[in-house]
């Protein structure tokens, strides 16, 4: 976002044990510590932090052993996700390229799920190296002890330490084409049907090319890329309220309905289950633009934008500050709910900043 002020100290770690030892070290002392990995999902207040960071900049990506058909990588948390995407495509190895063009670390993308166009980094984790704050031992995290969810885990919401490795199950079908495609607008820009298989480096080259017309490519040349990527997250709400917005607001339904059964006459039917609220996905995207904010919109005097290409975007639009975001963020979520009743959650960390 190029805005915050700056740190007390920042700790450089280039190695595991660097890493380890760096975090001992700041922990020891009670004080105020961050751990920052590329940076891309990280909004800091003008004030900036008053305390540790701590810098992960570990490299590597080692190939493990796994089952016929399978691919194991153990990656270093301070690896580039995209650089891994590519060297996973690179090699005909199937699972994460829908996540093509993602910014940031390896180590921080199981602490929100990462996710785009049908894939969901949950779907390949196998497990993570976590460095615990609570007794300083590094220990292996499964799917399971994140509880992974949509753009949220077990550490977003609050367990305390550092990811200091993850590993993945990829497949290696060996024929170099991708998982089945199943997400619509990849498919429709693919020019193939949901379940269709496609060579893998024309899958990564047409997600970036989807992500880079909405602004989602980092790019010297396009203003819109300074930003955070999406700032809000797409809202779960329970399928009664989700009934109570415009007909025309999306909806989908994150669990299936229950299906009918049917039974013999004469026989005595089973109890129907109870009636759940089903959990609703809604857009918004679509919440935002009507609730009266369009594309390129910013408060008077303002120069925080929100994105020429997607109203999910915040975009600084040269010298903005902190507080500049934070104001648009705050008067989005305020329009927002104002309108519809649904209060938008941030997607990027907030450091020193409320909405």
């Amino acid at each position: 976002m190029r805005v915050g002020g700056p740190a007390r100290e920042v700790i450089d770690a280039e190695t595991e044990q660097q890493l380890i030892a760096a975090a001992h070290e700041v922990w020891g002392g009670q004080e105020q510590w961050l751990v920052l990995g590329g940076g891309s999902n990280l909004v800091v207040g003008d004030e900036g932090f008053d305390g540790s960071v701590i810098r992960v900049l570990t490299r590597g990506i080692e190939r493990l052993d796994s089952a016929p058909g399978t691919v194991r990588l153990r990656v270093q948390a301070g690896e580039s996700w995209d650089a891994l995407v590519a060297y996973a495509v690179s090699n005909g190895w199937a699972g994460i390229e829908g996540l093509s063009g993602i910014p940031g670390s390896c180590g921080a993308a199981p602490i929100q799920n990462i996710g785009a166009y049908g894939q969901e980094l949950s779907d390949s984790l196998a497990h993570i190296d976590f460095l615990d704050y609570l007794d300083g031992d590094v220990a292996k995290l499964t799917v399971n002890d994140l509880a992974l969810g949509y753009r949220t885990s077990a550490i977003k919401e609050g367990r305390q330490g550092i990811v200091t490795a993850i590993e993945l199950d990829l497949l290696d079908t060996g024929d170099g084409l991708s998982a089945p495609v199943a997400y619509d607008q990849l498919a429709a820009a693919l020019g193939v049907q949901l379940g269709a298989r496609v060579p893998l480096a024309t899958v990564r080259d047409t997600v970036i090319a989807l992500r880079a017309s909405k602004g989602m490519v980092l790019d010297a040349t396009d203003p819109d890329s300074v930003s955070c990527g999406s700032f809000f997250t797409n809202p779960i709400v329970g399928e009664n309220f989700a009934r109570t917005l415009p007909e025309n607001a999306p909806r989908f339904p994150l669990e299936q309905e229950p299906t009918d059964a049917a039974v013999p006459l004469g026989e005595q039917p089973a109890l129907p289950p109870q009636r759940v609220d089903h959990r609703v996905k809604l857009s918004a995207a679509w919440l935002i633009e009507h609730a009266g904010i369009g594309r390129g919109f910013r408060l008077p005097g303002s120069r925080a934008a929100i994105s020429s290409k997607h109203t999910l975007a915040i975009v600084n639009t040269g010298d903005a500050t902190a507080d500049e975001i934070a104001q648009l963020a705050r008067f989005v979520h305020t329009r927002v709910f104002s309108e519809f009743g649904v209060r938008l959650q941030a997607e990027p960390n907030l450091v020193g900043l409320q909405l």
